[in-house]
């Protein structure tokens, strides 16, 4: 058994199992993944008898975190080989993926899951419930009357640089959290709605973009949940804002990445934002689990809900100063794949 890296030129090597593992996905939509998604990801394998048996596919996107660009991985395609499973091979690819991605310096990671239970023991925790929005007419139609002075049409690949900076303006005004806009961006999200027969759909008001909304034949079900771990907890930390001056010392546990494992002292002021410093074990006021602390930075728990949290505790001084940090909990993190 063997654990490695794809390269760029091997990653098609990894299509078998993809259409083994996810039978439901149309070949014209596996067409698009193995053509464009593969350009720039990352596809982690494990082989075994001579062929790849498992893998992990990091789909990268530049994320604005508090104001701040940065590059997150959402982790899609996780797969085995029926005959393969029960052997720990999810966990370990996800372990060789997060201690990549620590080592690059990104502060989180993020997936869908099939199922939340799945991920719950790597630490992963839900933060999100995805909201999405289709429209209901095709070309040159009105919905409703709601529309009647609204021009809605597919969104040409012409206008993908300046839908995206429509949507990074709106997005930048109301989340803390978002996959940043561009014409790239754009342009292939047209090819994967196109995949499956959809499109993207462009309103305009007046000549002026007002929203953005795929056209599919058949309407999806269901809220997708988003689930993140942090990567690099003090990096992480160090992106948030505080309400008012602020000064804690605690221990961070984490079981894959050492590195997370410290005592840290945060603090700073509502102009400053969170700095931290090394502190020491014998002046710390609490300890909290890496799963927890994410919870806490995106907006997922109260301090006080942490508290009853496995391997999570804090003293009353402590539980106060984290209510002072600003979380990152106006989320807009709707991609797919």
């Amino acid at each position: 058994m063997k654990i490695r890296k794809l390269s760029k030129e091997e990653h098609v090597l990894t299509r078998p199992l993809y259409e083994e593992v996810f039978p439901d996905d149309s070949g014209s939509f596996v067409d698009y993944y193995y053509t464009e998604k593969i350009k720039d990801n990352k596809i982690y394998v494990i082989e075994e008898d001579g062929d790849i048996q498992a893998m992990l596919h990091l789909n990268p996107y530049e994320m604005s975190v508090n104001g701040r660009r940065q590059t997150a991985h959402y982790i899609v395609a996780v797969a085995t080989r029926a005959a393969y499973r029960r052997r720990g091979y999810m966990g370990l690819l996800l372990n060789s993926a997060l201690k990549a991605m620590y080592e690059a310096g990104e502060t989180f990671t993020f997936l869908m899951p099939a199922a939340e239970a799945i991920y719950l023991p790597y630490d992963f925790r839900t933060v999100y419930e995805q909201k999405r929005r289709f429209c209901a007419c095709a070309d040159g139609q009105r919905p409703d009357e709601a529309c009647a002075d609204t021009d809605i049409r597919e969104l040409s690949y012409g206008e993908c640089q300046e839908l995206a900076e429509a949507a990074n303006r709106y997005m930048e005004s109301r989340y803390d959290v978002f996959a940043v806009r561009s014409a790239a961006y754009y342009e292939r999200l047209k090819k994967e709605y196109g995949a499956d027969g959809g499109k993207l759909m462009l309103y305009r008001r007046d000549g002026v973009i007002t929203d953005c909304r795929p056209y599919v034949p058949e309407v999806e079900t269901g809220r997708p949940l988003i689930m993140v771990r942090p990567v690099d907890a003090r990096r992480l930390l160090m992106s948030l804002s505080l309400r008012s001056l602020t000064a804690v010392c605690f221990c961070i546990t984490d079981p894959v990445i050492e590195d997370n494992c410290r005592c840290v002292v945060l603090t700073g002021t509502e102009h400053s934002g969170v700095m931290l410093m090394e502190g020491k074990e014998e002046n710390s006021e609490g300890t909290i689990p890496i799963s927890v602390l994410g919870e806490l930075i995106f907006g997922a728990c109260t301090a006080e809900d942490a508290c009853r949290r496995e391997g999570a505790h804090m003293s009353e001084r402590m539980k106060e100063e984290l209510n002072k940090v600003i979380p990152l909990s106006e989320i807009y993190i709707n991609e797919v794949v």
